[in-house]
C-alpha cells in the first residue's frame, strides 16, 4: 500500500516537472517541424535510391509500418524501410535477435547504418514523433508497464535516446541469450525504460543536440568496429 502511495505521489511529481517543461516542449516541437522538413528534403534522393534497392532485393513493400505506441497511449504507425521478409512478424517474434534469418542483403546493411529509420522524419513532421524521445514499443510489451515505467508514455517518443545509445547492438545480445523473449522481457525492457525516465527527468534542447550528435558517433564507431 506504501509503495503504490510513493508511486502516485511520484507519478504527481512527474507531471508537475513536465508542466515546467511545458515552455522547452514547445520549442523543441518547433525544431522537430524545422529539422524533419530539412532532412526530408535533403535526403529525398538517398531514400528513392534506398527504395529501388529495397525492391530489386527482395519481394515486399519498400516501406516496413508498424504500430507503436506513443504519447499518452495513443497508437500509431512507425514508419520504416523494410529490411526483413515480406510478413516477418508472422515468421517469428517482434524482437530481432542475432544474425535473424528473416533480414534481407540490403536489410542487414540499412539496420548497420540506420538508414532504415529516415522514413520516420514524416512521423516527426506529423508530430507522432520526436528526433529524441524514449523509442516508442509495441502493445505487447506495453502491456507490461507497471505504474512507474508508464510516466515514460507521457512525452513523445523518439528516433533516438539513452537507449538506442546503450543498446545500439541489441539483436547481438539477445541472439547470446537461451531464450531471447524472456531476456528482452526481464533484462533489457527495464533497463531500457530506466533510462527513458533518466532522459526524461534531463530533457531540454541542448540535451537533445548532445545526443543526436552522441547517437552519430555511434553509429559510425559502430561501423568501423564491424569492418575489422
Amino acid at each position: 500500500m506504501e509503495s503504490q502511495t510513493n508511486i502516485k505521489e511520484f507519478n504527481r511529481e512527474f507531471d508537475r516537472y513536465l508542466e515546467k517543461k511545458r515552455g522547452q516542449l514547445i520549442v523543441k516541437r518547433i525544431i522537430d517541424i524545422v529539422l524533419s522538413i530539412i532532412g526530408i528534403v535533403v535526403m529525398a534522393i538517398p531514400m528513392i535510391i534506398i527504395s529501388i534497392a529495397i525492391k530489386l532485393n527482395s519481394k515486399g513493400p519498400v516501406l516496413f509500418r508498424q504500430e507503436r505506441v506513443g504519447k499518452d497511449f495513443k497508437h500509431f504507425k512507425i514508419n520504416k524501410f523494410r529490411t526483413m521478409v515480406t510478413d516477418a512478424e508472422k515468421k517469428g517474434m517482434q524482437i530481432t535477435v542475432g544474425k535473424d534469418s528473416r533480414i534481407t542483403s540490403v536489410g542487414n546493411f540499412l539496420r548497420k547504418s540506420k538508414l532504415d529509420e529516415f522514413p520516420q522524419l514524416f512521423n516527426v513532421l506529423f508530430g507522432e514523433m520526436s528526433f529524441v524521445g524514449p523509442r516508442p514499443e509495441v502493445p505487447k510489451y506495453v502491456e507490461l508497464y507497471d505504474d512507474y515505467q508508464k510516466n515514460v508514455l507521457k512525452v513523445k517518443p523518439g528516433i533516438t535516446d539513452l537507449a538506442s545509445i546503450e543498446y545500439r547492438d541489441e539483436s547481438t545480445v539477445l541472439g547470446q541469450s537461451e531464450d531471447p523473449e524472456k531476456a528482452y522481457i526481464e533484462e533489457v525492457l527495464p533497463t531500457k525504460l530506466e533510462l527513458n525516465m533518466k532522459y526524461i527527468k534531463k530533457m531540454s534542447v541542448f540535451y537533445d543536440f548532445y545526443l543526436i550528435m552522441k547517437t552519430l558517433l555511434r553509429i559510425v564507431s559502430f561501423e568501423r568496429i564491424d569492418e575489422r
